[in-house]
């Protein structure tokens, strides 16, 4: 357009451009706080690995029924990453111990400690052949399944491979961090 004016800028134009700008302002302020707390950055030294776990028992000396605790290692602090579960438990939540189980069949299981209740930590009832959880009294079968609640649904598996020897196994874990 050769013919046309350009456009004044006018005082209500200036004051329109600076509400504008402190409005944005002041809602870029007011969410950063909330977009931090939602989305944190994780902790310096954090990351996914393979924990090498040693257990009292050789998985090869364990007979049909039997089970072995075992706990994440605290040099470096770290915990398992849980495969699946559910109720309180579930898939990618971390767990500071676990058990080996030699099932009846003579199937190796790897369970993390926490019961699917509320997350309390289970205790193995050797004479019952059970995992008995302390705080609401759920127990649970050796292969995982829920013998009678509160808990509804069965204990969460690790993810796990034998170790270089029988007395280890690795786990997914993760570092938690300095």
């Amino acid at each position: 357009m050769a013919g046309s004016t350009p456009r004044k800028f006018t005082r209500r134009n200036f004051i329109g451009w600076q509400i504008a700008v402190l409005l944005t302002s002041t809602v870029v302020v007011g969410l950063a706080p909330i977009l931090v707390f939602l989305w944190p950055a994780p902790p310096k030294g954090q990351k996914k690995t393979v924990l090498q776990v040693s257990l009292p028992t050789p998985i090869d000396q364990l007979s049909s029924g039997d089970a072995v605790k075992f706990d994440a290692p605290t040099s470096p602090n770290s915990a398992f990453i849980m495969a699946d579960g559910g109720g309180d438990n579930a898939a990618g939540e971390l767990a500071f111990g676990g058990f080996v189980v030699k099932d009846q069949a003579g199937k190796v299981n790897v369970f993390a400690i926490n019961c699917s209740h509320l997350g309390c930590s289970i205790a193995l009832n050797a004479d019952a052949k059970t995992f008995d959880c302390p705080c609401h009294g759920s127990r649970f079968h050796l292969d995982g399944t829920v013998l009678h609640g509160p808990a509804q649904v069965p204990l969460s598996h690790l993810t796990w491979s034998p170790g270089t020897d029988p007395k280890t196994i690795n786990v997914d874990g993760i570092i938690l961090g300095f």
